[in-house]
């Protein structure tokens, strides 16, 4: 029996899926049109007609991933105590980092052309959304939510940098590495002063 032909939109994701494994495996300099076309089991012009090429196909697996990641971080800080908003937002990266990894990759060390790199951009998106749920809180205890952006920038730093070292150190498991951050971070904003100070060196060594 013929082998069913696939409709637009099934080659489109074929196309994205292929491209995603290979530009994680490859980087985007070394993956090539021909590459993505042969693995697919179509020719070049295949891959042109849906995507003009090897840009296109880089950015529109980039722009899936970045979406998913956002949605996957955002959705789970929405609600709760803020100590579980920070557990539950550093689970779903290391989530996302544990079950997409390809996906993670990209946007951990890929860039689109002409742009900056792709982890610097869902961050910025990740850490407008946190510091405006900080300002909000920060507004309810009488601190300073001008400073809710400095804050948010600390807390997804922290939380960032921590999944780029367990991407390959996947030690300790996700569950406990989310709730040592969390515990970090927690605790730092629970004792945060509304006038926070420079500590004295020289006072403190007199004490």
């Amino acid at each position: 029996m013929a082998r069913q032909r696939m409709t637009g939109a099934q080659r489109r994701e074929q196309l994205i899926l292929i491209g995603r494994a290979t530009f994680a495996e490859r980087g985007f300099e070394g993956t090539t049109v021909e590459e993505i076309a042969a693995r697919a089991g179509v020719s070049k012009p295949v891959v042109y007609e849906h995507f003009g090429g090897k840009e296109g196909l880089y950015r529109a697996v980039v722009e899936r991933e970045m979406q998913r990641l956002h949605d996957a971080i955002v959705d789970v800080i929405q609600e709760g105590r803020w100590r579980e908003r920070i557990e539950n937002g550093v689970l779903a990266l290391l989530t996302f980092v544990e079950e997409e990894t390809d996906g993670f990759i990209i946007l951990a060390h890929g860039q689109l052309p002409g742009e900056e790199r792709t982890y610097s951009t869902i961050l910025n998106m990740v850490t407008a959304q946190v510091s405006y749920l900080l300002a909000q809180a920060f507004q309810h205890r009488g601190l300073d939510e001008g400073a809710a952006t400095l804050y948010g920038q600390a807390l997804v730093g922290t939380v960032s940098n921590t999944a780029l070292w367990w991407l390959d150190e996947r030690k300790p498991d996700k569950y406990s590495t989310a709730q040592h951050i969390a515990n970090l971070c927690w605790n730092g904003l629970r004792g945060l002063e509304a006038l926070p100070h420079v500590a004295d060196v020289e006072t403190e060594k007199d004490a």
